[in-house]
Order: C-alpha cells, then sequence, then structure tokens
C-alpha cells in the first residue's frame, strides 16, 4: 500500500525539504478530518487524496498543488471550513480546494443542472489559478480508476461525463498522459465488452509484431547514427478508444488498423527535427499529403511535433512523429510542464506558451459564462468548444488562429474579438470577397470588412459552430432586443399619455416608483421593455399614472385609450417591430398595429383579415403611419397566370431586375398544359414601387392575372 513516506521520497526528486514537510503537515490534517470516513471499496478515505497527490507528482507539480490534492475533499465532506483551511496552509492552497469542492449547499433537483453549475463554478476557479483543473484532472483519474465500486447506472453516468468533459479538457491543455487513462478508463466503462475484445485482440497483435517492430527501429536509429544526428527511436502505442472511434468511423477492420506501425524519435533540438525528417523521407518514401508541420504552428494546446507518413517494405504504412524532449514533456504534461520548468527555476518558452494558451482559454470561457442564459446552455458551448479537429487560418498581418473543422467567416471574425464579430459585414478570402457563411480551410488570408452600425444576425446561429461565436450573437441579440424593446416602449407609453395631456418627462419625480412597486419591477427600463414585448399594455399604466398623479386609489378611472396622433415606423425598428406575413405591409400601405405578447409590435395592412377580432377591441389596436425617409426593402408576394413558355424564368428575372428590384423567391406550378402559375416574392421599396412592377408585368403578352398576396 501506498504511503506518505513513498510520496515524500519520491518529492525529494524536485522539491525542497521544507515544501515536502508542508505536504506531510496537509496529509496529516486530511487523516484527522476524515478520520472514519471510507471509501465504497472499504479502504480508508484518505486513501484517495494521497493518490491523487500521487499523480500529481507524476507530473512534478508544486507543492501548494499537492497540498491542494491532500485537502481537496476536506471542505466537501467533512466539517472544515474554508476559512480554516486559510488559516492553517494559506489562501492560495484554500482557493484551489475551494475551486474543486463542489456547491454543497444548494439543492438541485436535476442532476445535469447540479453538474453544469459545479462545473461553472471551477471554471470561475479556474481563471483566478489554472492549476484548479489540473488538481481536478487528477482527482477525476483516480476516480476512474477505483470505478469498479460502483452501481453500472453510476460508473456510465461517469464514464460519460469524463469523456464529454474532463478528458477534452485534459487534451485542450495538453496532458496526454491522463487524456489517454481518461479515455481508455471510459471507454471500458461505458462498453466493457468491447473494450476486453480489443485489449486481448491488441496483445495478440502485438505478439505477431514484435519482430517487425524491432527491424523497423532498428533500421530508423542506424539511418540516424549514420548521419551522425542524435534521436531515440521508441514504438509507439495506440490506445483502446483510438482503434476503436477509426474502426467505427472510418470502417476499417482491426487487423487493417494494427498493420500500421507508429515509432517516435526524440532528438536534442528544432534543428535535429528537420534534419531526421530528411534522413527518414530518403529511407522509405513518404505518403504524400501526410505530413503535418506542428513545430511552425502548434495545436491550441501547445503540442509540437513533426507527422508523417511513410511506404515500408511491401507497401506497409510507418507514421513517425519526430520532436525534442522539451516538446515530449508538454505532449505528455501539457499546461504543467509550465511547473515542470519553474521547478528548476528556468521556465521553458515552450511550457510558458502552453501556459500563456490555457489562460487564454479559460479567459474565452469566462466570456461564455457571461453570455450564456443558464449553466446547461454554458456547458453545451464548452463541450461544443472542445471537439479536437482544428484549422489554420491567417489575419492580414501574418498571426496565426486557430478554428475547428467547419468554421466560417462569422466564428474566424469572433475569434479575433467580439466587437469584430458584432459589427462584421463582409470578408476577404485570399483577397476575394466571399459570403460569411463560407466554411473555412487552412491555410487561407482573411481580412474582415466591419462597419460602426451593423448588428449581428439571426441567421447567422444556423452556420456558426464555434461556442464563442454562438454565445456571443445570443448575447448581442438579446441585448439588442432588450434596447430596442425599450425605446418602443418609450414611445408607446408617451403616446398613451399624450391623451392625458402629460408625458413620462413631465411626470412628477418619483411618480414612476409607485408604479414599479405595484408591478415588482427593478427598474423603470423592466417597465418600457415590458410595454415594448407587449406583456403589458401602455394605455393602461399611463391611466394608473394618471391616478397616482391625481393622488387617486383603487380601481383607475376608464379614459379615453389613443391619441389621435399615430405612431411613426421606419421598417428598421430591428426585432421589436415585426411585419406581418400574412399580409406583407409595404410603405404606402394604410398600416396598423397590435401587440404581440413577448414579440413586440407587428405591423399588419389595415385591411388584413387576421385583425377582425381584434377591430371590437380599440385598445389592442394601434394607429401607424409610415415616415417618409425610408430606405429598406420590404417583401411582397405576387401570384401570375401565365402560358407556358421556355424562357419563362430568365425573363421574369430580367424585367424584376430592370425595375430595380429583386426576386427573393420564386415558385412554379402548372394548371394544364398551357396555363402556368408563378408564385413570386419580390424585395420592394414600397408600394409604388411594386405598382410599377406589376404595371411592367401587365405589358407581357402571355401574363394574364397579376395578383397582390395578403389577405
Amino acid at each position: 500500500m501506498f504511503t506518505i513516506d513513498d510520496l515524500a521520497d519520491r518529492l525529494g526528486g524536485y522539491l525542497p525539504q521544507d515544501e515536502i514537510r508542508q505536504v506531510k503537515r496537509a496529509f496529516y490534517y486530511a487523516e484527522q478530518a476524515h478520520d472514519g470516513q471510507r471509501r465504497r471499496s472499504g479502504e480508508p478515505y484518505v486513501t484517495h487524496p494521497l493518490a491523487v497527490a500521487n499523480i500529481l507528482a507524476n507530473m512534478h507539480m508544486d507543492h501548494q498543488s499537492l497540498m491542494a490534492a491532500m485537502l481537496h475533499d476536506v471542505i466537501e465532506d467533512t466539517g472544515v471550513s474554508k476559512q480554516a483551511l486559510g488559516d492553517q496552509f494559506g489562501k492560495p492552497v484554500a482557493e484551489l480546494v475551494d475551486g474543486v469542492s463542489k456547491l454543497t449547499q444548494i439543492t438541485f433537483e436535476d442532476k445535469a443542472v447540479a453538474q453544469a453549475e459545479n462545473f461553472q463554478k471551477m471554471v470561475l476557479a479556474m481563471s483566478r489559478d489554472i492549476r484548479v483543473i489540473i488538481v481536478k484532472l487528477a482527482d477525476r483519474l483516480h476516480n476512474m480508476r477505483t470505478l469498479g465500486a460502483l452501481r453500472p447506472e453510476k460508473k456510465r453516468r461517469i464514464a460519460r461525463e469524463t469523456l464529454e468533459i474532463y478528458a477534452r479538457i485534459a487534451s485542450r491543455l495538453g496532458i496526454n498522459t491522463i487524456r489517454v487513462e481518461l479515455e481508455d478508463l471510459s471507454f471500458q466503462a461505458l462498453y466493457p465488452m468491447r473494450a476486453e475484445r480489443i485489449k486481448r485482440a491488441v496483445s495478440s497483435a502485438r505478439g505477431h509484431r514484435r519482430s517487425t517492430i524491432r527491424q523497423l527501429q532498428t533500421s530508423l536509429q542506424q539511418s540516424l547514427d549514420d548521419e551522425g544526428l542524435p534521436g531515440t527511436v521508441i514504438g509507439r502505442q495506440k490506445h483502446l478508444l483510438s482503434i476503436y472511434r477509426k474502426m467505427r468511423d472510418q470502417q476499417k477492420s482491426f487487423a487493417e488498423i494494427m498493420d500500421v506501425f507508429g515509432f517516435r524519435i526524440i532528438t536534442e533540438d528544432v534543428d535535429s527535427c528537420y534534419r531526421i525528417l530528411g534522413v527518414v523521407h530518403n529511407l522509405y518514401k513518404p505518403v504524400p499529403g501526410r505530413f503535418k508541420d506542428y513545430i511552425a504552428i502548434p495545436k491550441a494546446n501547445g503540442y509540437q511535433s513533426l507527422h508523417t507518413t511513410l511506404f515500408g517494405r511491401g507497401g506497409m504504412p510507418i507514421e513517425v512523429q519526430i520532436r525534442t524532449r522539451e516538446m515530449e514533456a508538454l505532449a505528455n504534461n501539457g499546461i504543467a510542464a509550465h511547473w515542470l520548468y519553474k521547478a528548476g527555476q528556468t521556465e521553458h518558452p515552450i511550457a510558458q506558451g502552453s501556459h500563456a494558451r490555457a489562460r487564454a482559454w479559460v479567459k474565452g470561457l469566462l466570456e461564455m459564462q457571461r453570455h450564456a442564459g443558464d449553466s446547461l446552455e454554458f456547458i453545451e458551448h464548452v463541450k461544443n468548444d472542445l471537439f479536437p479537429d482544428d484549422i489554420y487560418v491567417f489575419t492580414p498581418k501574418g498571426d496565426i488562429m486557430e478554428l475547428p473543422q467547419g468554421a466560417t467567416v462569422i466564428d474566424f471574425a469572433y475569434s479575433v474579438h467580439t466587437d469584430i464579430g458584432n459589427s462584421c459585414i463582409a470578408c476577404r478570402i485570399d483577397r476575394h470577397l466571399a459570403p460569411l457563411s463560407t466554411r473555412l480551410e487552412s491555410g487561407q488570408t482573411l481580412e474582415i470588412i466591419t462597419a460602426p452600425g451593423a448588428r449581428p444576425n439571426l441567421a447567422w446561429l444556423n452556420f456558426v459552430i464555434t461556442a464563442k461565436a454562438r454565445s456571443a450573437i445570443r448575447h448581442a441579440l438579446k441585448h439588442q432586443q432588450h434596447t430596442e424593446a425599450v425605446q418602443l416602449g418609450r414611445r408607446l407609453l408617451n403616446k398613451a399619455l399624450a391623451s392625458f395631456d402629460t408625458s413620462l418627462e413631465e411626470l412628477p419625480e418619483g411618480l414612476l416608483d409607485g408604479l414599479l412597486k405595484e408591478h415588482s419591477l427593478k427598474s423603470e427600463e423592466s417597465l418600457l421593455e415590458s410595454i415594448g414585448l407587449g406583456t403589458r399594455l401602455a394605455h393602461v399604466l399611463a391611466r394608473r399614472l394618471v391616478d397616482l398623479q391625481q393622488g387617486k386609489t383603487g380601481s383607475p378611472v376608464q379614459y379615453p385609450p389613443h391619441a389621435h396622433r399615430p405612431i411613426v415606423i421606419s421598417g428598421a425598428e430591428g426585432m421589436v417591430i415585426k411585419f406581418a406575413r400574412c399580409c406583407r405591409p409595404l410603405p404606402g400601405d394604410p398600416v396598423v398595429g397590435h401587440l404581440s405578447a413577448g414579440k413586440g409590435l407587428v405591423v399588419h395592412r389595415a385591411e388584413c383579415k387576421n385583425l377582425a377580432e381584434l377591430r371590437n377591441d380599440p385598445d389592442k389596436l394601434f394607429a401607424l403611419e409610415w415616415a417618409d425617409d425610408i430606405d429598406e426593402d420590404f417583401p411582397a408576394a405576387l401570384r401570375l397566370e401565365m402560358e407556358s413558355r421556355r424562357g419563362l424564368v430568365a425573363e421574369l428575372a430580367a424585367l424584376v431586375t430592370d425595375a430595380g428590384a429583386n426576386i427573393e423567391r420564386i415558385g412554379i406550378e402548372e394548371r394544364d398544359a398551357r396555363l402556368t402559375i408563378v408564385n413570386l416574392t419580390l424585395a420592394v421599396r414600397n408600394r409604388v414601387h411594386l405598382a410599377r412592377i406589376i404595371k411592367r408585368l401587365r405589358n407581357l403578352a402571355h401574363v394574364g392575372r397579376i395578383t397582390r398576396l395578403g389577405n
């Protein structure tokens, strides 16, 4: 059984004695706090924190992280407070322990919500100290190693969460040793029979391949020695989940996957990496298109290496990775290499870069957290953000940006800066204009074109894939809707107050406070927003304000509901003024509006049949008129009865374009062999513009009846 003395002996290799004593003191404190507690397996509970500390010792983590590992369950499972830990071991250790601890003081009805809230709490702690996630990963790894004592359904739930969140975080932070073990343990818990069969097959295949691997390894090593290049060739093993995923996703048999031989060459410096690449390409022919240079362009987690695939004897594929010792340490320990080098008092640039990238990633998580509606939405954003396949594109200045596979121009704009994404209107890819929905490919150079008054479009959510872009767009749209609802609410309330010869600005100071209290609202903005979104009626609130001004209480007196002056609309109000699709109003049409709860003001043509029920309740209808300076296009729908003939669509398109309009949609249906029905949706400026287009269409000899659709 592993003991604290065994751990102390191991720590002696890289920590000073006074720090080792502090780690031992934390262990004895945890042992006392957990006295009498046992794990499901029956072992004393303190064996778990000791094992977590041992995992961190393998990564050469600092003494504060080891102390936090010893104490990480003390706040959650015993009566010890964060304050008591701070007094005993210092504030940094107490903050680390609190960051790893779950929210125990709040009861959640839903398990998923509880997990999401706990993860959200951990992200906040990570933003203050990135070591929180490293301690958490070590804690999760030991829990996965000891899953055997749990119920099957709980095993599967923990394994699925580990695979979806923690293994991906380990990958994102470059901690490959923990990632591989977490993935394999999760795979074995979720699919025990499949894992066992693959494990037996791998063991059997290794025995058959041993002589071939030895020959290839000797051949590669001999080539390096002949050229006088420093380097050690080692065999590379595939792990269980990797084999299973390749069999499933690539539809390959086990034999096809195991026919690929993998080797890693560890050398001294970057120059040697490229020279060794030349040697192996001279020894065996490279497979075209299978070379990747992660040294020049590192992965987001800081991973650096040269990858190449070669044709071996008889055409067998040989995968070779070439890297320096520092790159190997970073590939295995990722961000933890930051502390490994700090222990030596000289931080290596590779580890420093990895730490900076990790902090940038956590900063991005915090931004997503601020924009997310709730913890469940946030954790979905995080899951989407942790997919590993990446592409690399360039800014006009030559900076490299990493994005997930399938990312679009909008994803790139938001990855540069949220404000760039919000004000993006166009893009140049390799100096050519391209749509904002274009999916990007590695190596492209992007230039984003912005405009000061531009705003995100709701349609962007249909094609963006990065969590940052999605959460930022949703946040901007919510803010936009709030601002527009407040503005519309102010206009509606002022219009209602005009019936009583007053306005919001003329009301006595403090009068609104009474109304806010009656409706349990916190601010004037909340009141105006509820009016703009149609959840409260402006004329009712206006009457109540006049009553309060006159010192009246009880039921409000009935006054005339609306002022005679209509509300002016321009068509550019945004999300809280919508145009009814049933009648498609155009500037120049007589229009009225009604408030739809949660949607705002809906504009209809005055003769729209869908307003029949509302005409009996004038309180719900608003007189509207169009502004004089409208510079927007509006959809208009036409139905044409025409003779069937060749070139029909081209002729209509040319006529509409000459008239200064656009065809948004066209549908054709045949009534019989001679007659064709054409449904056109056009983008026009106003009613007069539409009338000119209809007049031109009537002049076509083969056009019969033309009807403007909309009841």
